[in-house]
Parts: structure tokens; sequence; C-alpha cells
């Protein structure tokens, strides 16, 4: 089925290109949340006739993506985490964490788009990469130090 990609999808392709999927990824999953339309007569037209208006909205999504990712590398987050006397960190540093102080700094983050395999769970300092878009990632340091008794 080919369908026109109203959104980027990851492992599938960005917004505005025409693209060949199995049937039921499309209806089940594409098209239910919104991410493409069929590629029929009329939408084909539409694509073709609106190709400028995308390519322009595309550009200043990138350069707003860009200063945002600036900013984010100039950024590092700071948690205090309770530690024993053995020095084992009590609780840890996670997606949620990251995203509500990166929130508090008029900065929205998906969680889906913090690469971190696992919490953080020692003290020191951590770099996160953040990819905002396929093209345009940031990282951030991440300060994890113990908390005082």
């Amino acid at each position: 089925m080919k369908v026109i990609l109203k959104k980027d999808v990851s492992n599938l392709g960005r917004s505005g290109e025409i693209k060949t999927v199995k049937d039921g990824y499309a209806r089940n999953f594409l098209m239910p949340r919104g991410l493409v339309e069929l590629a029929s007569g009329g939408a084909m037209r539409a694509w073709k006739n609106s190709a400028d208006k995308r390519a322009k909205r595309v550009a200043a999504e990138d350069d707003a993506l860009k200063d945002l990712a600036k900013r984010l590398g100039a950024i590092t987050l700071s948690f205090s985490r309770p530690v024993s006397e053995e020095g084992v960190m009590f609780g840890s540093v996670a997606k949620s964490d990251i995203i509500k102080n990166l929130a508090a700094a008029d900065m929205e983050i998906h969680k889906d788009m913090i690469r971190l395999p696992a919490s953080l769970k020692a003290v020191g300092t951590f770099e996160v990469e953040i990819v905002l878009k396929t093209a345009i990632t940031a990282t951030i340091k991440v300060a994890v130090s113990a908390q005082s008794r």
C-alpha cells in the first residue's frame, strides 16, 4: 500500500515522503495514529502542489530544533539522591526526572527522544543524548551527587 507520511516515522521515513508499506501496518498502526494518509490520486496531486510549502515548513522546524539543541547542549542537570555508608545509591535518575527538570527550564522533550538505556544508578556526571529529529541530536550533562543526611 502506498502512503504519504504526515510526520517523521522512525525506521520508515521523513514527513512528506511517499512509501510502500504492508497493508496491515498502514491500517492498524500508521493510519489510526495520524502518521500517514493513503496515496490516492487526489492526495498525490495535493502532495505535489504543496512541495514548496512543505520544504519551507521542514526548514523552519529544523532551524527551531537546532536552536533547541544548542540550548540543551549548554545545560547541566543536577540531581541529589541518598547514598548508604557503603556508597550504594538509593533510587535512580530516570527519563521522567530528566523530563521534569527540562520542563522547569521551558524545554518540552518527549520521553522517546531521550536515549538512556537504563536509569542512572551511580554518583557522577553522565552525558545523555537527546534525539530531537533523525539528524538533530543534543547531549546534556546529568550530574548525580550524594545527598547529605
